[in-house]
């Protein structure tokens, strides 16, 4: 049986109910693509011996459109090799059963609901405010992330964020690019990929724009946009003002009265970044973001109704289900350090979508590099440490590496 029989044989399994997407009860099945080749000849192949040249069966997926960046051209040795062991696995499942069950990537993620909480019960009376309070502090032990409604940050806004994202991102990749000349964002703000990837897993299918908040207010005097300016910063006064607040609450919760995050998390310090990922052709093999914690102390994100953020819990990836009314807060590293080890900063990625562009907006809450981070209790599971320190940890560890260490690495 040639290659194209194979193939045909595997898309007949595919298209039966148990085989293709579908959703059922609480879970998604997500079926992984792969590339159908022919037994016909492939005009001007890269070798006789190899003719599956990605740029082929890639090339519905580029962009007639000049914005998208050009991950098919930067990755397309990454991405050739993809290729190549996605045809082999088509071929070799023809006589061996365990490769095409493995070929078919046929991986389920439990879907769920966040614990979400209602920010509208700390200003009832003294019990719905204690409640309430209890319930995100046990959110942040048991899950590291929850949801919260009644956060002040009106769905017009919210939809407005989305509206000037999607604005800013249809610019040319060449003006984004060069976003302090034709954005007046500050140059190195726009981000897309991984520059030190080596291979597929270590790829991020996005594009994102990070800006610190004192850019903010300064970006319409410099001649950005004034309706993204203007929304931006609304959008980060409300979700600074929530950090904040949320912060006191989980320090007042270890039994600390503190002023630490209002001292040391100021607007000069924390950063918003507006994020894309694009349609990707092989989303079995990469992420719109590899699995990560977060390097600050607590993150507030709005997704939009594509979804695609998963995390751990209780050793196994789930996917968070979309909520468009509320904001999604996860516990960073250096919160995890403060509170030694009661608040857990977990694991959690982007997954990519073959056909669907996903668009979120995330606020950082960061100190100063020269803060000194120490866990509030005693005995101590780690050493103190600046913020710094922590981040050239990091950035060392990604480029040797090509992932993140963390925490571990400053454990006593």
């Amino acid at each position: 049986m040639g290659p194209r029989n194979v193939v045909l044989s595997v898309i007949d399994t595919l298209v039966r109910p148990q085989s293709c997407f579908f959703l059922f009860g609480r879970y998604i099945c997500v079926q992984f693509s792969f590339n159908i080749v022919s037994d016909e000849k492939i005009e001007n192949p890269r070798s006789e011996e190899n003719p599956r040249d990605s740029s082929l069966w890639l090339q519905p997926f580029i962009s007639i459109m000049d914005s998208d960046p050009p991950f098919h051209k930067a990755y397309k040795t990454l991405l050739d090799k993809t290729a190549d062991k996605a045809t082999a696995t088509i071929i070799n499942s023809n006589t061996n059963n365990k490769d095409h069950e493995e070929m078919l990537q046929l991986v389920i993620v439990k879907e769920c609901d966040l614990p979400l909480i209602d920010l509208r019960r700390l200003d009832l009376g003294e019990r719905e405010r204690e409640e309430c309070k209890l319930e995100i502090a046990r959110a942040s032990q048991e899950w590291g992330f929850f949801q919260v409604v009644n956060h002040g940050v009106s769905g017009g806004l919210l939809q407005k964020m989305k509206i000037e994202q999607e604005k800013v991102f249809k610019q040319s990749f060449d003006k984004k690019s060069q976003e302090d000349k034709h954005l007046n964002f500050s140059a190195g703000s726009y981000r897309w990929g991984t520059p030190s990837a080596t291979c597929l897993r270590q790829l991020a299918w996005s594009e994102a724009f990070h800006i610190p908040l004192k850019d903010i207010s300064t970006s319409s005097a410099a001649g950005l946009d004034y309706n993204l300016s203007s929304t931006m910063e609304q959008f980060a006064t409300t979700v600074s003002s929530l950090a904040l607040n949320l912060a006191e609450i989980l320090a007042e919760k270890l039994g600390h009265k503190s002023t630490f995050f209002q001292a040391n998390c100021l607007p000069s310090t924390c950063y918003l970044r507006l994020n894309r990922y694009p349609p990707c052709p092989i989303p079995s093999e990469v992420f719109g973001l590899m699995p990560h914690t977060d390097s600050d102390f607590l993150t507030i994100l709005h997704q939009d109704q594509v979804g695609g953020l998963q995390l751990v819990k209780d050793g196994i990836w789930i996917a968070v289900k979309p909520n468009p009314a509320a904001l999604i807060i996860n516990i960073g590293d250096l919160f995890q350090a403060w509170s030694n080890n009661v608040y857990k900063s977990v694991q959690h990625r982007v997954v990519t979508n073959l056909a669907v562009e996903r668009f979120s907006t995330a606020y950082f809450l960061c100190p100063s590099y020269e803060t000194v981070i120490q866990s509030c209790r005693e005995p101590s599971v780690y050493r103190k440490f600046s913020f710094g320190e922590y981040r050239r940890q990091v950035q060392e560890d990604v480029k040797l590496l090509g992932s993140k260490i963390g925490l571990p690495r400053f454990v006593v």
